[in-house]
C-alpha cells in the first residue's frame, strides 16, 4: 500500500509516520499492494485529528477521528475503517464484480454473520422553493436538523447545507 501522509499545523515526525504506517498496514489484508491511502493529520487547539481516505474504484472509504492524543486518534481510525470494510464488504463487492482494489482473499472470505440490509423506513415529500444558502442554514437551524435540502436561488440547482463540527456550515453542490 502507498501512503501519502501530510500535516496541517503539525510537523509529521518519524514517530507519527511509523505509527500511521504500522497501524494502517493492518489493512493490507483487505487491499491490493497498489492501493493508495491518503492520511492528513492536524491539530486545532486541543484536538488531534486524523483523516484517512482510501479511493476504491467508484467509492471512497473514509474515516476521521479526533481525540486529545494523536496516537489514540490513529488507533481509532484504523478500527473504524476495518469495521466499515467488514460491514459493507458484500455491498462494495456487489457494485464492482472484480472487487477493485480489494484483495481476492477478502472478497472470497465468507462472513459468518448475515450482512446488514439497508432499509429505507420512511420517505418524505416536500416542496423545494428557491432560497440562498444562508437562508437554508437558518431554516435548517429552525427545524433542528443537521442538514437541509433546498433549491439554490443563485444556481437553480438542488443543494444541501449541513452542520459541521465547530458550529460551521457546509454546502454540497452537484457536479456534472
Amino acid at each position: 500500500m502507498r501512503f501519502t501522509i501530510s500535516g496541517k499545523n503539525l510537523e509529521i515526525t518519524e514517530g507519527l509516520r511509523s505509527s500511521v504506517t504500522e497501524k494502517l498496514s493492518k489493512l493490507e489484508r483487505y487491499f491490493t499492494p497498489d492501493t493508495e491511502i491518503i492520511v492528513t493529520m492536524s491539530v486545532e487547539k486541543e484536538r488531534q485529528k486524523i483523516e484517512v481516505t482510501i479511493p476504491v474504484k467508484g467509492n471512497i472509504i473514509r474515516s476521521e477521528q479526533v481525540s486529545n492524543d494523536m496516537y489514540v486518534s490513529i488507533d481509532l481510525v484504523e478500527e473504524v475503517i476495518e469495521r466499515q470494510l467488514r460491514k459493507y464488504k458484500n455491498k462494495l463487492v456487489a457494485k464492482h464484480q472484480e472487487g477493485g482494489n480489494f484483495r481476492r482473499e477478502f472478497i472470497e472470505k465468507e462472513e459468518m454473520q448475515e450482512p446488514e440490509e439497508i432499509k429505507i423506513t420512511r420517505t418524505k415529500h416536500f416542496g423545494i422553493k428557491p432560497m440562498y444558502p444562508e437562508d437554508a442554514c437558518i431554516q435548517m437551524e429552525l427545524l433542528g436538523h443537521n442538514f437541509f435540502v433546498f433549491c439554490n436561488a443563485e444556481t437553480e440547482e438542488v443543494n444541501v447545507v449541513y452542520k459541521r463540527k465547530g458550529n460551521t456550515y457546509g454546502l454540497i453542490e452537484p457536479e456534472f
